[in-house]
C-alpha cells in the first residue's frame, strides 16, 4: 500500500531521533527465554511534543525490564536514516523506518534535555503476556525484521506499539476501541500543528479528503497522547476471567516547563482567513484602480507586480508540489486534492508575469488578467462542486483565503488593463515605450 512520508508531511513526522542502522544487539534474556514472566515489567513510554515540525506530534516507545537480571531496553520504532537516498525516498513517499533498542535512562535524559514530557505507564499484564511482549520486541529488532514502510497515520512509531499491546492482550484493545473517534484525522493534525500556524496551513492545503472520513478510536491512536489515554482507560479480561485496568501504575519522569499545551480542539481560524483573503484581494483591486486613475503610474504597477510575484511563490509552489505528489509519488493523502482548484501549476506563472509587470512590460497585465480569470473560474467551479457528495474535502479555510484573492487579482488586472486600453499608444504602461515614441 502506498505510504505517506513523515513530513509530507514533510507532514507530518512523529519522531525525534534519527540515525543510521546500528549493529544488531545481543539477544536480551527475554528474547532467549531466560527471563521469567514474574520478573518482567513492561512500560509504555510517551514523550511529549517538541519544538520542530518533526516532533510536534510527540513520540512513544516500549520498555522491557527484567528486575531479577537487572537489564532493561527501550524499543523505538521511530528510526530512519539520513543517507544519500533519504531525500529521494522521502519525496516519493517511500521512506523506510525501523525499530532499534537503547538504554532507557540515556533516552529519558535526552528527551528531558529537550524539555519534552517523559511519562511511563506500567502495563498490568500476566507473566505469560509479559514474556510474549518481550519476545515480540526482541524478534522485531532483529535485522531481518526491523524495517517497515512508514505511513504517518496508518503505520508509524506509535501504531506499532498499539498493535503490539493489542496482540499480547488477545485483540481486546482493538475490540474496545472500535467505537467512533472524537474527530477526524485532519482535526487531530490541525490541533497538533496549531503551534506553527503557517506550517499547519500548508499541511492543511496538502492533504485531501482521505483524512476527513470518520475514524474509530483505534485509528486515532496514531498519536502518542491518544494511545496513552486509551491505554489508561482500557479494561481487559485477565486469566481469572475478570476485568481489570490495563495500566498498573503511572510514572511521570519529567514534565516539560513552559511548553504550550496541545489544544483539545482544532483552531477555528476560517473567519480570520476569510478576512485576510478579502483584504488581500481588495488591496489588489485597489492597486488596479490606482493604476487606472494614474495612467499607469510606476508605484502601483510595481506594487501589483510584487503582489503577483509573492502570491505565485507562496501559493503556486505548494500547488505545483501538490500536483507532482499526486501524479508521481506514493503520498496517497495528496491524491485528487480539491485545493488544486485554488492553487496549481498555473499559479506559478504569476511569478515571471509579476516580474514582467514590475519591469514595465505592456503585455504583462493582459496575461495576468487571463491567468487570474482562469484561476478564479477554477476556484468558483471547485466551490460549486461542493454540492456533490464526492467533493467533500474539508477545505473551506483554503477557499476563504484563496478564492477572494484570485478574484481580487483578476479584478486588479482588468482595471489596469482597461486604463491601458483607453490610454492607447500615447500612454503605455512601459516607460521605455514612451521614450521610443511608439
Amino acid at each position: 500500500m502506498p505510504r505517506l512520508a513523515p513530513l509530507l508531511t514533510c507532514l507530518f513526522g512523529l519522531l525525534l531521533l534519527a540515525s543510521t542502522p546500528t549493529r544488531a544487539q545481543e539477544m536480551p534474556p527475554w528474547g532467549t527465554g531466560e527471563s521469567q514472566g514474574q520478573d518482567l515489567s513492561i512500560y509504555l513510554v510517551t514523550f511529549g511534543p517538541g519544538d520542530d515540525v518533526a516532533s510536534w506530534f510527540g513520540h512513544g516507545s516500549l520498555v522491557v525490564e527484567d528486575q531479577r537480571l537487572k537489564q532493561s531496553r527501550l524499543y523505538n520504532y521511530g528510526m530512519f536514516s539520513f543517507d544519500s537516498t533519504m531525500l529521494a525516498r522521502y519525496a516519493m513517499g517511500r521512506l523506510e523506518f525501523w525499530v532499534d533498542d537503547a538504554g532507557p535512562g540515556g533516552t529519558f535524559r535526552f528527551y528531558r534535555s529537550l524539555n519534552r514530557d517523559v511519562r511511563l505507564q506500567e502495563l498490568n499484564l500476566s507473566p505469560a503476556q509479559k514474556v510474549e511482549m518481550g519476545r515480540l520486541l526482541a524478534v522485531n529488532v532483529l535485522p531481518e525484521n526491523r524495517h517497515y514502510l512508514y505511513h504517518h497515520y496508518n503505520d508509524n512509531c506509535v501504531t506499532r506499539l498499539r498493535d503490539a499491546i493489542d496482540k499480547v492482550v488477545g485483540g481486546q484493545f482493538h475490540q474496545s476501541m472500535n467505537a467512533p473517534g472524537r474527530m477526524t484525522l485532519r482535526d487531530h493534525t490541525r490541533r497538533y500543528s496549531d503551534v506553527g500556524p503557517a506550517m499547519g496551513l500548508l499541511l492543511d492545503f496538502l492533504m485531501n479528503d482521505e483524512i476527513d472520513k470518520p475514524v474509530t478510536r483505534w485509528q486515532e491512536a496514531f498519536l502518542p497522547d491518544e494511545l496513552e489515554r486509551q491505554v489508561a482507560e482500557l479494561q481487559v479480561v485477565g486469566e481469572d476471567g475478570q476485568k481489570h485496568p490495563l495500566v498498573a501504575k503511572t510514572i511521570n519522569i519529567y514534565a516539560a516547563q513552559g511548553r504550550p499545551v496541545t489544544p483539545s480542539e482544532p483552531p477555528k481560524y476560517a473567519p480570520l482567513l476569510l478576512v485576510l483573503g478579502l483584504l488581500l484581494g481588495g488591496g489588489a483591486a485597489g492597486l488596479g484602480f490606482w493604476i487606472r486613475r494614474s495612467g499607469g503610474a510606476r508605484a502601483p504597477r510595481i506594487l501589483l507586480g510584487l503582489q503577483n510575484l509573492l502570491v505565485g511563490l507562496v501559493a503556486g509552489i505548494p500547488g505545483l508540489a501538490l500536483f507532482i505528489m499526486w501524479l508521481f509519488t506514493d503520498h496517497t493523502v495528496t491524491y485528487r486534492n480539491e485545493n488544486l482548484f485554488l492553487a496549481n501549476p498555473l499559479t506559478v506563472l504569476a511569478v515571471p508575469l509579476g516580474i514582467q509587470l514590475m519591469l514595465g512590460s505592456p503585455r504583462a497585465i493582459e496575461r495576468l488578467r487571463r491567468l487570474w480569470r482562469t484561476l478564479a473560474a477554477l476556484g468558483v467551479l471547485g466551490l460549486m462542486l461542493k454540492v456533490l457528495p464526492m467533493f467533500d474535502q474539508d477545505n473551506w479555510r483554503l477557499i476563504a483565503l484563496l478564492l477572494p484573492l484570485s478574484m481580487g487579482l483578476e479584478g486588479a488586472c482588468t482595471l489596469a488593463r482597461g486604463r491601458a486600453a483607453a490610454a492607447g499608444p500615447a500612454e503605455p504602461l512601459s516607460p521605455s515605450l514612451k521614450a521610443s515614441g511608439s
